[in-house]
């Protein structure tokens, strides 16, 4: 799409949400991945200015959830409607008729999200507290999200398919089997799916925002706090991330951890070329081996 059309769509995209509103600038807004995300500075009829974000979800997400921007969009409503700190969403165009494909607006948040070691620590409370009470809502809530244990067979069932040499690669397809064999000890919630430090907005020390829902699902809790785990292991290493792991499991003392290692071994599925795409070649290598180390504990436990 060129400059000048894409202009036109946002145009008419804010027109959508109010026919009084005029678009003022727009800008592409660095860190997505699996969508691509814009900025939109509007004015409303009075005068007044607003922020708000675009969200239009990748191929990838579509093909896994034609009705992704509907349902993230659903989902922050009732997420909103519990005092959970989200973007509040603002308009869902579903059908696709701005861009061809579906989109979703949203308020812009000011926030940031790249901490040191020292001011997360500082901060590691709140942090684990809005992971817990996104944890609190029960999968009733949210029947319209999908199951992270359909997500879990493919990650599994293309990690099986690779020709993969690595140390342990036999002992992991075993365990990772032995994972979807075992009855859940714990009732389905809703799971963010991607929640590291990179989706949680700060305004010093403040938590201001949870953004990036579209990996949401419904499953085993201990699928999302695998998943942090090996974040918060590769931003501050291994103090850290059992300090993390200890303060989850003091605010919910419900959930049983017992099967946390074989999730931490499918929290790990990330082949090495794919974490070489994210950053210089030596940054890469760190990670790599955090993750080399991330197998073997879990594997010892098992």
């Amino acid at each position: 799409m060129s400059e000048i059309d894409q202009k036109e769509a946002f145009e008419r995209l804010v027109r959508l949400v109010d026919a009084e509103a005029t678009l003022l600038d727009y800008w592409e807004l660095t860190g997505g991945v699996s969508a691509e995300v814009t900025a939109l500075e509007i004015t409303r009829a009075d005068g007044s200015e607003e922020t708000w974000v675009v969200r239009r979800h990748g191929a990838a997400n579509l093909a896994s959830n034609p009705q992704i921007a509907a349902d993230e969009f659903r989902l922050l409503e009732l997420l909103k409607g519990k005092g959970l700190a989200v973007p509040t969403p603002i308009f869902v165009d579903a059908a696709g008729a701005v861009f061809g494909t579906p989109c979703l607006v949203v308020e812009y948040i000011e926030g940031e999200s790249e901490f040191s070691r020292a001011k997360f620590t500082k901060v590691i409370d709140q942090f684990c507290d809005t992971l817990a009470r996104i944890h609190q809502i029960p999968a009733e809530a949210v029947t319209f999200l999908p199951q992270q244990r359909d997500r879990l067979n493919d990650k599994i069932s293309a990690y099986a398919a690779r020709e993969d040499a690595a140390p342990n690669a036999n002992r992991i397809r075993a365990a990772l089997t032995t994972l979807l064999e075992l009855p859940s000890r714990n009732a389905p919630v809703l799971l963010h799916g991607d929640y590291w430090m990179g989706n949680v907005l700060w305004r010093e020390t403040q938590l201001s925002s949870v953004i990036d829902w579209e990996d949401a699902s419904v499953g085993d809790p201990l699928a999302d706090l695998a998943n942090t785990r090996l974040e918060v292991l590769w931003a501050f290493g291994e103090d850290v991330m059992r300090t993390f792991t200890q303060h989850y499991q003091m605010l919910m003392p419900d959930v049983d951890t017992t099967d946390l290692p074989y999730w931490d071994l499918a929290a790990a599925l990330r082949p090495a070329d794919e974490i070489a795409g994210w950053m210089d070649a030596e940054s890469a290598q760190v990670l790599i081996a955090w993750q080399a180390w991330f197998v073997t504990q879990a594997l010892e436990k098992i």
